[in-house]
């Protein structure tokens, strides 16, 4: 206590004081360089969403691609200020940070050269959002993995898939990327009708199913033009194939895809356009003859 006490004693508190408001008002001066940045942001946020829509841009794709960039900038500018911040402060306490600086230096160098799996994860992710290549809420295959898009970082992409399980894969082993819901979606279809069928009338029926899904009042907002049949496709068989596909909003193609196939099974069973499916031969062969031939003569006992 006396220890204590002494250094108490030999502490200049006017200088204490005056470290620790100015402590306090670099503290403050952070805090108020935030929330300017971060409204700053905000703005931004919103120029980029009437930009886009000023150009012909979806809706939901402009805010996607908005919030995805405005989310980084917003990480690099809490991350500059704060770091900033700090160095100011241990300046104020008396160390001297120009050390603190030359040592950041040589151990960026030396991370520079010791982590370049780092370096390339980082320098992909800035131009896979430069290039506005995929974006939170898109539905992606990356690697041959399919899911949601949740989040895109400078290093890393974070992909949940229908099982949610979430997938993560730094931006230097993207290999292969399929983004299915940039600015419009597709849902193509094939439908297979028997060798009998009339196929310009079924292709007909078709189309009428998806003018009447396009004049629904849920469903046609979300279709991006008409129904396109592109007619015969192949000969299977025991099928003939008709190809055709739906344009719809962005994420809207399994939606509207399956309301079409339910309407299309409905119509075709009320006019009568038959589905064809798997059939089935058995053949007993040779030694099976005695047990076709007891089954044939003892109805009865095979009833039983």
């Amino acid at each position: 206590m006396d220890l204590v006490a002494k250094l108490l004693a030999q502490a200049n508190w006017e200088n204490v004081i005056f470290t620790s408001m100015r402590i306090l008002l670099i503290l403050v001066i952070a805090w108020v360089v935030m929330v300017v940045a971060r409204t700053a942001l905000r703005r931004l946020e919103r120029t980029l969403i009437r930009t886009g829509a000023a150009h012909g841009e979806v809706p939901s794709e402009a805010t996607k691609r908005a919030e995805t960039l405005v989310r980084l900038l917003r990480q690099a500018v809490k991350i500059m200020i704060w770091v900033v911040a700090l160095l100011i402060i241990l300046r104020e306490i008396g160390v001297e940070i120009a050390p603190i600086l030359a040592s950041a230096g040589i151990l960026g160098l030396a991370v520079g050269f010791g982590a370049q799996n780092l370096v390339r994860d980082v320098i992909s992710g800035f131009f896979l959002i430069l290039e506005n290549q995929v974006r939170v809420g898109d539905v992606a295959i990356i690697n041959g993995t399919g899911g949601l898009v949740e989040a895109v970082n400078f290093r890393t992409v974070v992909l949940r898939d229908l099982s949610g399980i979430v997938h993560i894969f730094p931006n230097g082993t993207v290999e292969s990327m399929a983004n299915l819901t940039q600015e419009w979606s597709g849902y193509v279809f094939d439908i297979g009708v028997a060798y009998k069928e009339d196929v310009d009338r079924v292709m007909d029926l078709m189309r009428e199913v998806g003018a009447e899904l396009r004049a629904d009042g849920y469903f046609g907002p979300l279709m991006v033009q008409d129904v396109e049949i592109f007619g015969v496709d192949e000969f299977a068989d025991s099928a003939v194939m008709i190809k055709g596909r739906l344009k719809t909003l962005p994420i809207k193609q399994w939606e509207v895809g399956r309301e079409y196939r339910r309407r299309l099974k409905k119509a075709f069973d009320r006019e009568g356009v038959e589905i064809p499916f798997p059939h089935r031969s058995i053949y007993f062969g040779e030694a099976s003859k005695p047990v076709v031939a007891q089954l044939l003569n003892n109805p009865e006992q095979s009833e039983a």
